[in-house]
């Protein structure tokens, strides 16, 4: 793209730059550090020029936006034609106390919704459980049965707004749950929309839920993900998460690789059923985190869409555009929010959301001020998504596409994250691919030395974390704004519904599609269907998992040292 001798002119200018303003500069006022580096660690040098994109090839490694390699964004428009969706994340207490963060969010602007459930509800257990004694709705929404589900989304049009779901272990249910109501209020399959995670690898790797070993686990994503193709149009049914990666402790590019090669073992695992790949390849989606190195993550999005885009196209033999490129989900790093002068989110959130939609993002969740403290307050959320209002309607970031495509420095990191992304992934297929790796405990190794690393640079004073490690105060005893809580009566209201859904349901016919749920995950069918018998008659949650806990068993996660 670059003519070599314009490029040996540059070499020569920036060298005599260096060896007389530069270096007399210097000597007499030096610079703030020996070297500078990103967050994940990657030095990052005074100057970057048209020199350091010596063979850039602008047909291979940018393009045109929504057009193969994708660097520049899925869609051709981008946010010209369609913003992206603002789902702030919900969830506390019983259904019908959510209910009521959503339509405020809804009133407020927002365009998504998104759904945090509490602990018993991801690892599946009922409210009842004493397992999930002083648990239930404490960390999100305390889901059992369908009843809930009626009261979460009550006075929600599910055919007009997209809504995320963020739940692994047990998401086939919510899934099944969600399918349940829209029948109940007679809404066609094909007009829902939205997203569950579902993506059960990174529970492997980093956030630690799980319930059922490994290939019984990846079966019922499996099974999620062709239901959904068959029934579902609009909906993504697995959601393939490098946010928890991230927030474990791993590096940019370790976030990027591990979060690819889980889908490479989505792709795989459905194919064995010899599901085409373009069948079900658009319905795969992706969620990131937007950390505080702007420019690292920036151009971590693009070498992500660009490996997806290649991967698909040369190693499935995917066909239409629209499987090659990757859409994704943002969240801005609630591991970088503090406790101490929680007043700094705002402005770290603010640069993180700038920087996911620059780099391209579909929807973003922006975190509350208050995230390290409580469960975010109506205020905090409020400010949260007038954050990204003010982004796209008063910055002007949104106008153009892709506006940072061409910066000598984000081209650059952009083609180093890549290439550190494929050396990833070819240690990872050496390994014998994604599942042998995970049972090696390659991920959770990797992830828990550079968590190791960036603690111990924060500890010496490396990376700097404003109020924390520099520019502290002294700590007030109250935070200083209104926090967040919990009804108390929460967990006894939702045991009492529980116990009224028990009484009123038909239990022969729950037991009997029980039952019938464990036969089929004998053999090979989906689960899906039966699932959603089972969520129809009020079947709990806690039930569906133990019925399949007799045929799957459990997870032991092996010890590393």
């Amino acid at each position: 793209m670059f003519d070599p001798k314009k490029l040996e002119a540059i070499r020569r200018g920036l060298k005599a730059w260096e060896e007389k303003e530069l270096s007399a500069f210097v000597a007499r006022r030096p610079e703030r550090r020996r070297a500078f580096s990103t967050l994940s660690g990657r030095e990052i040098r005074r100057l970057y020029t048209a020199a350091d994109l010596e063979d850039f090839d602008y047909a291979e490694r940018l393009g045109y936006p929504g057009q193969y390699p994708f660097t520049r964004g899925p869609y051709p428009t981008m946010y010209r034609a369609q913003p992206w969706t603002m789902r702030q994340i919900a969830g506390f207490g019983t259904a019908r106390a959510t209910n009521e963060r959503f339509k405020f969010l809804i009133a407020q602007g927002q365009t998504g919704l998104s759904v945090d459930f509490d602990m018993p509800t991801l690892m599946g257990y009922d409210s009842d459980d004493p397992r999930a004694a002083g648990e239930v709705g404490r960390e999100g929404v305390a889901v059992d049965t369908l009843a809930d589900m009626e009261d979460l989304f009550d006075g929600v049009d599910l055919a007009a707004i997209s809504v995320s779901m963020t739940i692994n272990p047990t998401a086939w249910i919510l899934l099944a749950m969600y399918v349940a109501l829209a029948e109940k209020r007679r809404i066609p399959k094909d007009k829902l929309s939205g997203t569950i995670q579902n993506d059960i690898i990174k529970e492997f790797t980093a956030q630690k839920e799980w319930i059922y070993p490994v290939k019984p686990s990846l079966r019922i994503v499996r099974d999620s993900i062709i239901y959904s193709v068959q029934h579902l149009p609009h909906y993504n049914p697995v959601n393939i998460s490098g946010y928890h990666i991230r927030e474990a402790g791993s590096t940019a590019v370790q976030e990027a690789a591990f979060t690819l090669a889980a889908g490479i073992a989505y792709v795989e695992e459905v194919r064995k059923t010899g599901l085409e790949v373009d069948v079900f390849a658009p319905r795969l989606s992706f969620y990131f985190i937007s950390h505080s190195d702007f420019f690292e993550e920036v151009a971590k999005f693009r070498a992500a869409r660009r490996v997806w885009a290649k991967i698909m196209k040369e190693r499935f033999g995917a066909k239409k555009p629209e499987s090659m490129r990757l859409r994704f989900h943002c969240q801005t790093a609630g591991s970088s929010l503090t406790a101490v002068q929680p007043l700094n989110n705002v402005a770290r959130t603010a640069y993180q959301a700038m920087a996911a939609v620059l780099g391209g993002c579909q929807s973003l969740h922006t975190n509350g001020m208050d995230e390290a403290l409580a469960i975010p307050s109506e205020e905090a959320m409020k400010l949260a998504l007038r954050t990204q209002q003010i982004l796209l309607e008063e910055t002007g970031v949104a106008h153009s596409i892709d506006p940072l495509g061409g910066s000598y420095l984000v081209e650059a990191l952009t083609d180093h994250t890549e290439k550190e992304i494929w050396d990833y992934l070819e240690r990872i297929d050496r390994m014998g691919g994604t599942v042998a790796a995970l049972e090696r405990n390659f991920f959770q190794q990797e992830i828990a030395d550079a968590a190791y690393a960036y603690q111990v640079a924060k500890e010496r004073g490396e990376k700097i974390v404003v109020g924390v490690n520099q520019f502290r105060e002294p700590e007030p005893e109250e935070p200083g704004i209104p926090l967040h809580s919990v009804d108390p009566r929460t967990e006894q209201l939702q045991k009492e519904r529980l116990a009224r859904v028990k009484r009123e349901r038909d239990s022969a016919r729950v037991a009997k599609l029980l039952n019938e749920l464990r036969e089929v995950a004998r053999t090979d069918e989906n689960l899906m269907p039966v699932t959603v018998e089972c969520v129809k008659a009020h079947a709990t949650l806690g039930e569906i998992v133990n019925a399949l806990k007799d045929v799957f068993g459990l997870y032991r996660e092996p010890i590393v040292f």
